[in-house]
């Protein structure tokens, strides 16, 4: 299964909606889906002209992480984000970490009703009620895996042989955003409990924790 998305519709980091480019002639999108920034450098097409966003672009979409927490972190925010661009969730990003105990797993894992009802009175978060039961019983399920495979990183990298995958995608259109990978792994998750987290959220958490490398061949993150 290799299901393609066109143009901006990539989905973990496209669904804001794009910038006019009227009042700039250097960000334009170039032939091979890439725009060019306001400091000379060429990125994804999907990256708006959000500071935060481009930061996101540079720093962390494609870098290889191998901390748990920080897999976790991004799971949650990947489950809470449907319906919502991702730069809407990014700005949510540290009322989350507020929220969520800094993404402390065990002490996530043993929450329940109450701190249930105080994060549905947190207005800085994405309060749907179904979302946050699944974020609480996501981490049980987390934690699950952790201590049967040694860390939930070193599980999902066994599904890629325990190495990185950099694919060599010259076009946006050609990113996938679902992949065979992500169904198997995708199904896994929900034999131990996962809810909200599907094939198409897997391939995007893939993309932005590094386990997958899908910055374009001629995105400056890809030449330095």
């Amino acid at each position: 299964m290799n299901t393609r998305l066109t143009g901006r519709s990539l989905y973990y980091a496209s669904s804001a909606t794009p910038q006019s480019n009227q009042d700039d002639s250097r960000r334009r999108l170039h032939p091979r889906s890439l725009v060019e920034g306001d400091d000379g450098r060429q990125r994804c097409a999907w990256c708006t002209r959000d500071p935060l966003y481009v930061s996101y672009h540079d720093n962390e979409w494609g870098v290889s992480v191998f901390e748990d927490k920080v897999h976790f972190e991004f799971l949650v925010l990947e489950s809470a984000q449907a319906g919502l661009s991702w730069l809407t969730v990014l700005r949510k990003r540290e009322a989350y970490r507020e929220a969520y105990a800094n993404f402390d797993i065990d002490e996530i894992a043993g929450w329940g009703l109450r701190e249930i009802e105080t994060l549905l009175k947190n207005n800085g978060i994405i309060r749907n009620r179904k979302k946050i039961e699944a974020s609480i019983s996501n981490a049980r399920a987390f934690r699950e895996i952790s201590a049967k495979h040694g860390s939930f990183a070193k599980w999902i990298l066994e599904f890629f042989d325990g190495g990185i995958l950099v694919n060599n995608w010259k076009t946006i259109d050609e990113i996938p955003s679902i992949t065979s990978k992500a169904v198997t792994i995708a199904k896994e998750l929900k034999t131990v409990g996962f809810r909200f987290i599907g094939p198409t959220v897997i391939y995007a958490h893939l993309q932005a924790t590094g386990i997958v490398n899908d910055h374009l061949v001629d995105c400056w993150k890809r030449q330095c």
